[in-house]
């Protein structure tokens, strides 16, 4: 994995993040779905909780949202954030071993102490696993009644690969319109 690939993944990743929020405000039903916010929540969650581990900051409690538009606008500020970052990185650091704020969690759930990562590989997971959480968005959205935006990678490259500021009619304060 090179650090080019991985801002490519992290441009596609907020292309269809953005997407998915705009389909889920274009739908009445969705934008007061629960479950919809849970799986919002957990997606956005794991891509900042991942972040501060690169950026070696203290584990703190994450906020919490009972409305649907302010997660929407805290998850859509990570990509902000995580920009920010790859500026900080080079190909050599993406090499180096990541030490798991969480190990002992890890180690739990898998009943062995995992095998040593490089910080290219953690930030490779995080688009993967946000693939799988939009996915059950898309699913969800489905089932309350929207409809669910194409968001494959191969859709967003064959579009000339658009930003997720221009995808979602995003306009400076990260809202949408």
């Amino acid at each position: 994995m090179n650090l080019n690939d991985l801002k490519d993944l992290y441009r596609h990743m907020e292309w269809a993040d953005a997407l998915v929020w705009r389909a889920v405000f274009a739908s009445e039903d969705a934008a007061k779905d629960d479950r919809l916010r849970e799986l919002f929540y957990h997606l956005h969650l794991v891509q900042w909780a991942w972040l501060r581990a690169w950026r070696g900051e203290p584990h703190e409690p994450f906020p919490t949202f009972a409305e649907l538009p302010a997660l929407m606008v805290w998850g859509r500020s990570y990509y902000q954030e995580i920009f920010i970052h790859f500026e900080t990185l080079t190909a050599d650091e993406i090499l180096k071993t990541m030490k798991l704020p969480w190990a002992e969690i890890v180690e739990r759930e898998l009943g062995r102490q995992p095998e040593s990562i490089s910080i290219g590989e953690t930030m490779l997971q995080i688009p993967l696993h946000s693939q799988h959480h939009r996915g059950q968005v898309n699913a969800r959205l489905r089932t309350v009644g929207g409809e669910p935006p194409r968001v494959d990678y191969i859709v967003w490259v064959w579009l000339g690969r658009p930003s997720g500021t221009h995808a979602a009619g995003v306009h400076g304060t990260n809202e949408l319109t």
